[in-house]
């Protein structure tokens, strides 16, 4: 759901078509003629199909981590508070996913400018807190796992101030998507009515800004700093003298050890092509053919798979999680 004259991966919804017709061209405003080409058949069907299993996947593992949280005393820790709002941004942009493809079928905006602004608005707010609540996550491992597995003391945590910091988080992803507020409904030349963001004039200008924007604040100051920290982090376990309790401390390390290129190997799976992508958009003039419109769809969808990945990421591979889970339903 992006203006297309502008660039097939603005916002993370199906590139735009046009309304009828094979390809169809015009003059986007900028100075760029763009064509829309005729939708891949075998990307056509199979990108709803994608889109509606990341929907129901993200839906229900988002939301049976909110109920167990939410439900089970033991289960209200400082970690599984960040779990819970990451749980919740994933699920509220789950259900705009439906959205996304009765777009992309119907070849054109149906749903007026309120649901268009509400759509945008819940997409980039996801693309920021879906890699914020996680760096908060593992801020907050790194502070705590060096110090258990040294039996050190551990530095103080409290259900109170990791609520503090999760309502900071929201606030601050609230206001890096204040800028794109221009999100509306527009006709291009061939009178089909698409949602994306206008950008006002020089157009490309505030476009290649909003791309640099996103890129940074959204993907290269967050995942810099979990690199660093994981980098750090994993150089300590490997220093830490194992003088008693070998195997107990060996387990942990190993397990900390794959969690965390777990979450380094899916954060930058899932985001590295939307940004690359972006990196493109802003350096060169992608001519909108078959081949390009087919793996914005691509990366559009890996981009989108975070948010069914993380509860599996950040809660089922959880002993304590599991346990809790099994109990919860088993008892309901």
């Amino acid at each position: 759901m992006q203006a297309a004259e502008l660039d097939p991966l603005e916002s993370r919804g199906f590139p735009s078509q046009a309304a009828a017709g094979a390809n169809s061209s015009w003059d986007d405003g900028t100075g760029h003629n763009v064509t829309l080409p005729e939708p891949l058949p075998p990307f056509y069907v199979l990108l709803p199909t994608v889109y509606s299993v990341i929907c129901a996947m993200g839906l229900a593992g988002n939301t049976a981590i909110t109920y167990v949280i939410r439900r089970v005393p033991k289960m209200k820790t400082v970690s599984n508070v960040f779990t819970l709002n990451l749980a919740i941004t994933d699920g509220l942009f789950a259900p705009a996913l439906p959205v996304s493809i009765t777009e992309h079928l119907l070849r054109r905006w149906p749903f007026g400018e309120p649901l268009c602004k509400l759509v945008l608005a819940i997409d980039h707010d996801n693309i920021f807190s879906s890699i914020y609540f996680p760096a908060t996550m593992n801020v907050d491992r790194y502070l705590v796992v060096p110090a258990t597995t040294q039996c050190r003391r551990v530095p103080q945590r409290t259900l109170r101030g990791a609520k503090i910091t999760s309502l900071c988080v929201w606030i601050g992803g609230t206001i890096m998507v204040l800028p794109f507020s221009f999100a509306g409904v527009y006709s291009h030349q061939l009178q089909v009515t698409s949602c994306g963001l206008t950008f006002p004039r020089p157009e490309r200008a505030c476009f290649k800004a909003s791309r640099i924007y996103v890129l940074v604040l959204g993907f290269v100051v967050p995942m810099c700093t979990l690199c660093v920290l994981y980098v750090d982090l994993l150089r300590r376990l490997r220093a830490l003298r194992l003088l008693s309790r070998t195997k107990a401390l060996g387990k942990a390390k190993r397990k900390v050890t794959t969690l965390v290129l777990a979450v380094l190997a899916v954060g930058l799976l899932c985001w590295t092509p939307f940004h690359l992508a972006s990196v493109v958009a802003l350096t060169t003039d992608v001519p909108q053919t078959s081949l390009v419109s087919g793996m914005s769809y691509i990366v559009t969808s890996l981009s989108c798979a975070s948010s069914c990945l993380n509860p599996f990421l950040y809660a089922f591979l959880d002993e304590n999680f599991q346990n809790s889970f099994r109990s919860t339903f088993r008892c309901s």
